[in-house]
């Protein structure tokens, strides 16, 4: 009975084909107002104008609490396995403020 309720709580994650590839992104700009936190993802590359903004994603602050959680837990298994990231550069990763 357990086993069957834990099988009716489990999330199907779907993938759908136009977003499986992913985008590429060098740099993020994050803002946030007392309800939602804003991350847009840009590609930049040197001798470019403008940067495109490719994709942008808004959550709750609980879940970019989580989100931050996971990463960090990511990068750290991450540097266990191949060893510590060196930013280089200064920070490529910044913020815009509140909105």
């Amino acid at each position: 009975m357990e086993n069957e309720n834990q099988n009716k709580n489990q999330l199907q994650i779907q993938l759908r084909p136009e977003i499986a590839d992913g985008r590429y992104s060098n740099l993020a700009m994050i803002g946030h107002s007392p309800n939602e936190f804003m991350i847009d993802f840009i590609y930049t590359a040197p001798g470019m104008p403008q940067a495109p903004v490719v994709s942008r994603i808004i959550m709750s602050p609980v879940n970019a609490k989580q989100l931050l959680m996971a990463l960090n837990d990511n990068i750290k298994k991450y540097e266990a396995q191949f060893g510590e990231i060196t930013p280089r550069g200064g920070n490529k990763m910044t913020g815009f403020g509140n909105n």
